[in-house]
C-alpha cells in the first residue's frame, strides 16, 4: 500500500494498536503489520515521532521497563487516549463509508 494512502490515519492505527495494552515501540510496529496483514510496515522514522506526537498531545504516556537487561520505553494509552480511539473509530467508519458509497460498483458502472 501506498505510503501517501496511510498519512493522516498512523495516529489513529497506533491508538488503536495500543488499546489492546501497552506495547514498546518495536511491538507497536509488529503489531501494526500483524493486524494489516503485512501491508503497513512502516518505518522506525514514522512511528516513533507519531508516538512522541501523540504522548505529547496527552494521548499516550509512557514509561521506561527493563527486559533482558535491556532498556524499552513502553507506550500506553491515557484516558484521553483512550477515549480518542472511540471518537476516531466512530470518525473512521462514517470515512469508509462514505468512500465505498464513492467507490461503489454503480458510482463505476455510471462513469
Amino acid at each position: 500500500m501506498a505510503s501517501g494512502e496511510v498519512q493522516g490515519h498512523v495516529d489513529g492505527m497506533l491508538l488503536a494498536v495500543l488499546s489492546g495494552g501497552p506495547l514498546h515501540g518495536y511491538a507497536v510496529t509488529e503489531e501494526l503489520r500483524r493486524r494489516s496483514g503485512g501491508e503497513f510496515d512502516l518505518a522506525e522514522g514514522t512511528i516513533y515521532p507519531a508516538l512522541h506526537r501523540l504522548e505529547s498531545s496527552g494521548l499516550l504516556a509512557s514509561s521506561w521497563e527493563v527486559v533482558d537487561g535491556r532498556r524499552r520505553r513502553v507506550y500506553a494509552l491515557s484516558s484521553s487516549g483512550r477515549r480518542a480511539v472511540v471518537d476516531r473509530r466512530a470518525s473512521w467508519r462514517a470515512f469508509r463509508c462514505a468512500v465505498d458509497a464513492v467507490f461503489g460498483s454503480e458510482a463505476l458502472e455510471a462513469g
